[in-house]
């Protein structure tokens, strides 16, 4: 479908901008081997890798934050995480080409994630996504996606309205947010999507690689 023109694109980065799925799941399994355990095989770890660690130890333990354990077992997979928190995380193939295109092109861009702000500061520096315009963390507002405050406090912080940007996301909350803030949204096909067909996402537009991102701005 034609987009309106966009002045700034937002990205979710967890299975968006970054593969991060194994150093995430490299924590939890690390957390599996302490307890004598063989690791969870990769291939069921990766999808749920954007929910954090409510999903990797829902996936490696069979257990929910309801669980009396879960917030010390949160707890050790968060410290796992942040001690190797960029061993094999990279951008996903093409990431660095499409950035590069929106900096000629003149159009800003920046990030918007539920991961705390004490990995997401840690991390971006490291897989080089330094040039961001603004990075948003899951507590750097009192609400997390779903809910639309992450993305309006970006569009504030770039200086523009919120229907003036896109969100890219690869999860079904990434595109309600962007639809509670006003923002058309990209479902990135590329990413984890949960085992989930992102077409039932109902996003403005999907892309099946970064690279159509560039194709969607000339589109519009």
């Amino acid at each position: 479908m034609s987009l309106r023109p966009p002045r700034a694109i937002l990205f979710d980065l967890d299975g968006t901008l970054a593969d991060t799925a194994p150093d995430l799941a490299a924590a939890v399994n690390l957390m599996r081997s302490a307890r004598g355990l063989a690791p969870t095989p990769y291939e069921q770890l990766r999808p749920v890798a954007s929910a954090g660690a409510r999903g990797l130890i829902g996936a490696a333990f069979g257990i929910g934050p309801d669980h009396p354990e879960f917030n010390v077992m949160r707890t050790e997979f968060l410290d796992n995480y942040a001690a190797a928190i960029a061993i094999h995380t990279r951008l996903f193939d093409g990431i660095r080409e499409m950035l590069q295109g929106l900096d000629q092109a003149g159009l800003q861009w920046g990030i918007v994630t539920n991961k705390a702000a004490r990995f997401t500061d840690a991390l971006v520096p490291l897989i080089g996504l330094a040039g961001a315009g603004c990075v948003i963390s899951g507590d750097t507002t009192p609400h997390a996606k779903p809910h639309p405050q992450p993305l309006l406090e970006a569009a504030s912080r770039i200086g523009l309205p919120s229907e003036a940007c896109w969100y890219v996301g690869d999860d079904l909350r990434d595109i309600q947010a962007g639809r509670a803030a006003g923002m058309p949204t990209i479902g990135a096909g590329w990413g984890y999507c949960g085992n989930v067909e992102p077409a039932s996402w109902e996003a403005d537009a999907l892309a099946g690689h970064p690279l159509q991102l560039l194709e969607l701005l000339r589109a519009g």
